[in-house]
């Protein structure tokens, strides 16, 4: 019996390591992505909202605990306000676009053929480009008097356009670039949506005499309205970052019709050194985005579960 015991104590040791070991090796397989996750994610997260209320200097090297300082003195700074209707009113021409356009580019290539394949490179081509090289080959476009548009409006006897200096169009034709520029991933993210569709569903359809547009309505748009959720967040959430075409197209012009939250934060940070200020609109930006991406989710999850 004694005998009995003393083995059934060393198995319970043994065991009791075995999972010790597990659990620690565990552990070290996922240290590597915590520290960098850590180091990367949360300290610069925590570092800014310690920032937004200090009054910072960058090229000075001042650093003052001031704080709500800055969310206050944003709250009455026109230009910054003026950003932030800037950015609702890009994220309103642009994500609805990439929705529905993405949509019905990927509708209209989901189909085994070359020429669908020739086409689907296309449209994704310009996703791969860097903002540099787009805003080039679109400020060839819009180049006052000289521009393909200019030159054609000209021709037509309408004169010259100068879409970019002109406040009332400025912002909508940075927009009309970043869906060019941006529309291959959707396209790509709802062919992928497509293609899980089971086919026998639409074969099924067929044979009851269904029309495309009942089709699309009943069978195709349920099945992908995840994804359909998803592209949206994901655009409300790209799109409230812009800065490159903003920066390099209109330089925020004209009359700061165009000038976006995350130029505003770059201004303030790298240009006014003021850190703490910058860092106060930056948090600022991150809730709104924030807010905007689960109210998308919200209201597009409400009527599939009521």
């Amino acid at each position: 019996m004694t005998t009995l015991v003393g083995v059934d104590a060393a198995r319970g040791r043994r065991a009791a390591r075995a999972g010790w070991w597990s659990r620690w090796a565990g552990l070290a397989f996922v240290a590597p992505f915590l520290v960098l996750y850590l180091w990367l994610m949360i300290y610069p997260l925590v570092s800014g909202v310690i920032m937004s209320f200090q009054y910072k200097d960058l090229l000075s090297g001042t650093s003052e605990f001031v704080g709500f300082w800055n969310y206050e003195d944003l709250s009455i700074d026109p230009i910054f306000i003026g950003s932030i209707f800037n950015t609702l009113r890009f994220v309103i021409l642009t994500v609805p676009a990439f929705v529905v356009l993405g949509l019905l580019i990927a509708l209209a290539l989901n189909r085994p053929t070359r020429g669908a394949a020739i086409m689907r490179t296309l449209f994704f081509g310009p996703h791969v480009l860097s903002v540099t090289v787009v805003t080039l080959i679109w400020k060839t476009v819009y180049l006052p008097n000289v521009g393909m548009i200019d030159a054609g409006s000209t021709a037509l006897g309408l004169g010259p356009l100068s879409i970019l200096l002109n406040p009332d169009w400025a912002l909508a034709a940075v927009a009309l670039v970043t869906v060019w520029w941006s529309i291959g991933l959707p396209m790509m993210l709802f062919l992928a949506a497509l293609q899980q569709v089971p086919q026998d569903i639409y074969e099924a359809a067929r044979l009851d005499s269904a029309s495309p547009l009942r089709i699309l309505w009943t069978i195709t748009i349920p099945s992908i309205s995840k994804m359909i959720v998803l592209v949206a967040v994901i655009e409300v959430v790209l799109q409230f970052q812009v800065f490159g075409q903003v920066n390099l197209l209109t330089g925020g012009g004209p009359n700061n019709t165009t000038r976006s939250m995350v130029m505003f934060i770059y201004q303030a940070g790298f240009q006014q050194w003021q850190a703490g200020y910058a860092a106060a609109a930056s948090q600022i930006l991150f809730a709104i985005m924030l807010v905007a991406a689960g109210l998308q989710f919200w209201v597009s999850r409400k009527p599939a579960e009521s």
